[in-house]
């Protein structure tokens, strides 16, 4: 039941070219940068992501897209991340581009083997009727457009079709964590990571404070061991290297 590794280097060993992650964080927060910068040193590529975000310049996911080691990304943001805009416009990375609600189900559901499920979220817009453009061409046309969705009416509301998701691998980061995987996640850093946690077939989860199985009690657990094939415990310095999106202070 030991599930921590010897390093994050071991953790991600085996994600091989052209492999899927769901990967937890929201902007900055909760991102697992320590497996990020693990995989970029790997040098897997031709990856397919689903996260919310792809990171911003030069930091999470950012990282791997900077060098061009992410082929699609499935998420509901572009955010700060320059790179992630040219990349899409220019037609060199494909996005398909979801409601966050609908994303964060999309994981839920496909870590807890539904298979599909409806929802009014989308419907009137291009992600129901289609046409969103999920790849551009060289010239700047749309060489590939998100397909029209089977939609269904349940009393007077009408809902889509939404498939769930699951991924050959998922990163996460917990703030404690336990030998048997078991997480707990602190305030806004839990974000997408359980929903990501879920959909991974195997789940790697970086942990800024290791414990030992039985210190959690059953109460405080967010995310069971279950779902949690890896753990790589964090240095005191890799738990507290947390920047900040936006700096502002008071003159």
């Amino acid at each position: 039941m030991n599930k921590v590794c010897a390093d994050a280097a071991a953790a991600v060993h085996d994600i091989t070219d052209g492999s899927s992650l769901a990967v937890g964080g929201f902007g900055l927060s909760g991102v697992p940068n320590v497996v990020i910068d693990a995989l970029y040193d790997q040098g897997a590529t031709g990856l397919s992501v689903v996260s919310n975000n792809c990171g911003v310049d030069g930091a999470g996911l950012g990282v791997l897209l900077a060098a061009h080691r992410i082929a699609r990304v499935t998420g509901s943001y572009v955010g700060e991340n320059k790179e992630f805009a040219r990349q899409y416009l220019a037609g060199e990375l494909e996005v398909e581009l979801v409601p966050q609600g609908t994303l964060a189900e999309r994981l839920r559901a496909g870590g807890c083997g539904i298979p599909a499920f409806y929802t009014p979220a989308g419907v009137g817009t291009q992600v129901a009727d289609g046409g969103l453009p999920w790849r551009y061409g060289p010239d700047g046309a749309v060489a590939l457009a998100s397909p029209v969705k089977e939609r269904r009416t349940f009393g007077d509301r009408t809902c889509v079709l939404e498939h769930g998701i699951t991924t050959d691998f998922a990163l996460v980061r917990a703030w404690r964590g336990d030998r048997d995987g078991n997480l707990v996640f602190r305030q806004a850093a839990a974000n997408f990571n359980p929903p990501a946690a879920m959909a991974g077939r195997i789940t790697v989860a970086e942990v800024e404070e290791l414990v030992e199985p039985g210190e959690l009690a059953p109460g405080q657990v967010h995310l069971p061991g279950v779902f949690v094939q890896r753990v790589v415990a964090l240095t005191r310095e890799q738990a507290a290297a947390k920047t900040i999106e936006k700096r502002t202070v008071r003159r």
